[in-house]
């Protein structure tokens, strides 16, 4: 009988043990297949937090294709955090490849576009992708304009404000006040070299055109960007492979503004103001027929 029953306490035994060994090995399997959580921090004060055809603001930070990815790194730039960090899951195959060739330092051109979808103030001038094979993924963004600088811009604007701006102007009146301000206190800065380590003017910023009087394409955009923030106008920078500038909506409708060509260079030197390039469509633009606009329309797809 001891024997009886020495075999049926065993027999319950290995079966608890057998039972409960595979729970904890499930659950194991399960913590480690699992993605971890992401800790999400609240956005800056920047944030646009806009959905444009190219690039959709998400709250899911695990990437199952491409265009959530990308979405992903818009995210992150839009909501202006300085580091991030997600995970790649194992139903995403390509996933940490396309980490690799979005954050390539030597192409970069996918990550400058999504930088035109977001404020100035939380655009990038260096950004930093680590990942390993596990699939985590972490972006250090260094901002274009840090907290000291940002400061003084948003200062500067607010004195030209009061300035030009007059009770009952609507908001196309100070768009156009603005544009006329920003081309007659500036000029395009024709020593600006892109590849030098330092130039005389900080002319590829805004405060090129607010502080210095000098812009190159991307400081006269980067200065209509701010004002039309401000305004709390729906607005991004268009690019094309040889320059940039501004779209805006109003009206129900996107406009073109391009300050830069609306701020000549002159043979003789003398300073002038056009309107040629404010508030046009994307028909008036291409009816012009000028490279320097011949634009994506499968990443601006706002403007076809």
């Amino acid at each position: 009988m001891k024997r009886i029953l020495t075999i049926i306490v065993c027999l319950v035994l290995l079966t608890l043990t057998f039972i409960y060994n595979n729970k904890i090995a499930n659950r194991l399997a399960d913590y480690f297949k699992s993605t971890p959580n992401v800790s999400i921090l609240p956005k800056n004060q920047y944030a646009k937090s806009k959905d444009y055809k190219y690039v959709q603001i998400t709250e899911n930070f695990t990437p199952y294709n491409y265009q959530e990815l990308l979405n992903v790194f818009y995210t992150i730039l839009d909501s202006g955090y300085d580091t991030f960090t997600f995970y790649c899951p194992d139903e995403y195959s390509d996933c940490i490849k396309d980490v690799e060739s979005i954050s390539n330092p030597d192409n970069i051109e996918t990550l400058t576009t999504i930088g035109n979808f977001v404020s100035p103030y939380n655009n990038f001038s260096t950004l930093k992708v680590k990942y390993d094979t596990a699939g985590e993924v972490t972006v250090e963004v260094t901002h274009l304009y840090n907290k000291e600088e940002i400061i003084k811009i948003s200062n500067k604007v607010d004195s030209i404000w009061k300035e030009i701006i007059t009770d009952g102007m609507e908001n196309l009146d100070i768009i156009y006040a603005f544009h006329d301000y920003v081309i007659n206190h500036t000029q395009y800065d024709q020593e600006f070299d892109e590849k030098a380590e330092h130039n005389k003017h900080d002319s590829s910023r805004a405060f090129g055109p607010l502080y210095e009087g000098y812009a190159i394409c991307s400081g006269y955009t980067d200065v209509m960007a701010i004002l039309l923030d401000k305004l709390g106008i729906n607005n991004y920078k268009i690019a094309s492979d040889t320059h940039v500038w501004n779209v805006f909506y109003f009206n129900d409708k996107w406009w073109h503004v391009d300050l830069t060509w609306d701020d000549p260079v002159t043979k003789d030197g003398t300073n002038r103001l056009e309107h040629t390039f404010f508030k046009i469509d994307t028909e008036t633009l291409e009816n012009f027929k000028i490279d320097n606009h011949a634009f994506n329309k499968a990443i601006y797809q706002e403007l076809k």
